[in-house]
């Protein structure tokens, strides 16, 4: 099937744009715009198809920069003005996303097992999410084999849907600096950490590709709870007014909409 490039560059686009906001994963939005396979498999068997995958991997990869560069602080700022608009539409791309990833868990019959994948998954992230986080300026050269170790520990929040990066380097207490060191392209600290993250790129997906391929059903449902565990965190809280029940509303239904119309069309 030939791939369509420009549609790749665009869902790259969407997901740099969205994955440096607080609460939102780019591995959940790449698995909302239908890409999430095709990304998976593109690293993990890279040697099979070298040309066609590094082509993909490329585009990917500029437009996710891109996105970074053009949407990151525009979503930034729209979050600090429209909190409530902009998550309640997140909300709803969950919502939209929900019915693409049931259909690929292809679930023929009802078993009592299967809601406990769900509820692993949910409860990873929410549990994840509730961990303290410690926004500081960090150390500047903890060492070499400490960025390797952190850089493998934010590969898996960039895989797994439902696991923000941003929280996690929250977490890690690296937050600014790696921002900084982006800014100012330190190389000391980024080559390093950009060497864990590569290889932990390459396990995971590895790994997940198995679990795809073996285990379809259970796989995808714990990535579907992945997904749900992220709406505590995304959740804003209720409008207070009726004009802005109509926007959140609305909102929601763009984002659910959105989603569902782009995910019926990879099927």
């Amino acid at each position: 099937m030939k791939e369509n490039w420009l549609k790749i560059f665009l869902k790259g686009l969407c997901v740099g744009g969205t994955m440096l906001v607080p609460g939102v994963s780019g591995g959940s939005m790449a698995m909302f715009l239908g890409i999430y396979d095709k990304l998976i498999t593109s690293v993990s068997s890279f040697f099979a198809c070298k040309k066609r995958n590094a082509l993909f991997l490329l585009l990917f990869a500029l437009g996710g920069g891109a996105g970074m560069l053009l949407f990151a602080n525009p979503l930034l700022y729209l979050l600090e003005r429209y909190p409530l608009v902009l998550r309640w539409f997140f909300i709803g791309a969950v919502a939209g996303s929900t019915p693409m990833m049931l259909k690929k868990a292809q679930i023929h019959s009802v078993s009592w097992r299967l809601p406990v994948f769900l509820v692993v998954g949910f409860s990873a992230v929410a549990l994840f999410s509730i961990l303290p986080a410690a926004d500081a300026s960090g150390a500047e050269n903890p060492g070499a084999l400490f960025l390797i170790c952190a850089g493998l520990v934010a590969a898996v929040a960039l895989v797994l849907p439902g696991i923000s990066v941003s929280y996690l380097l929250l977490m890690m207490d690296m937050y600014n600096t790696v921002i900084q060191s982006i800014s100012r392209l330190y190389l000391p600290y980024l080559l390093p950490l950009g060497a864990g993250v590569l290889l932990g790129i390459i396990l995971t997906t590895k790994l997940l590709e198995r679990a795809m391929e073996k285990h379809p059903q259970q796989t995808y449902l714990l990535i579907l709870g992945f997904v749900l565990g992220s709406l505590p965190e995304l959740f804003p809280g209720f409008p207070v007014s009726v004009p802005q029940w109509l926007m959140c509303l609305f909102s929601l239904a763009l984002g659910g909409g959105a989603i569902w119309l782009l995910s019926s069309q990879e099927a």
